[in-house]
């Protein structure tokens, strides 16, 4: 079975670039590429659409808006130029938020995440980034002009320091120049959570966790206010 999917961006490019990825794929198929909000809403009541790739910052009607009039959405990447609203698009339950200029090992991942009640076969294999789906999945870092690889299924947590993280795992640490915020959307959300506006965890090595922390191989890591009703719902409690 195919995933239909139509592509809603304005910038001719930007939208060829998504259609060329798209074809990439075996099992996605491009119902329409929409140049505005208007005209996917037309195909979204014609067809039977599964996926949407949607541009926020479209004309007459926003991206997020769009979604706000639909009672039943299809599986719904995010892209945009601007990182401010990932925390925002997460409130429709997105697939995923790829900023621009969206490589295709990122895209790949965004297209990982679609869930099992969407058509097709299992997640793509691919080499040298993420997948939730596989145990083997790594990613890259610049550490010391030299590219540190990191097993994700390694990875016990991450700290946010300023303008880096530092990421901590079974056997080393290591920190990069990286923005927390852009590793979020980089790591499947099926074994990653963010806690606090500092710390993102990995949920199976949760050792014990309380209101107030989550506790990691004797690390207490702090729960943000914010997040505490999240981390009770996906640690379980």
């Amino acid at each position: 079975m195919r995933i239909n999917c139509i592509i809603v961006e304005d910038e001719p490019l930007a939208g060829k670039l998504l259609e060329e990825y798209v074809q990439q794929v075996p099992f996605l198929h491009v119902l329409a590429l929409c140049k505005d909000a208007l005209s996917a809403m037309k195909v979204l009541k014609e067809e039977k659409v599964e996926l949407m790739f949607l541009d926020i910052n479209l004309p007459k009607l926003k991206g997020l808006d769009l979604l706000k009039t639909l009672k039943n959405p299809p599986a719904v990447i995010l892209t945009t130029a601007y990182h401010e609203y990932a925390l925002e698009s997460y409130d429709y339950g997105v697939v995923d938020y790829l900023l621009k200029p969206i490589e295709f090992n990122r895209f790949l991942v965004a297209i990982n995440k679609i869930g099992p009640s969407a058509p097709g076969p299992s997640p793509i294999p691919y080499t040298g980034t993420t997948s939730g789906a596989s145990r083997n999945a790594y990613l890259f870092f610049n550490v010391n002009k030299k590219k540190a690889r990191v097993a994700l299924d390694e990875v016990l947590y991450i700290e946010s320091i300023k303008e880096n993280v530092k990421i901590v795992t079974l056997h080393k640490t290591i920190v990069t120049k990286y923005t927390i915020s852009q590793l979020e959307l980089d790591l499947p959300a099926a074994d990653f959570l963010r806690i606090h506006r500092s710390f993102i965890v990995a949920k199976n090595k949760v050792d014990f966790f309380d209101a107030n922390d989550v506790e990691i191989r004797g690390k207490e890591i702090p729960i943000g206010r914010n997040y505490k009703e999240v981390v009770f719902r996906e640690l379980g409690a």
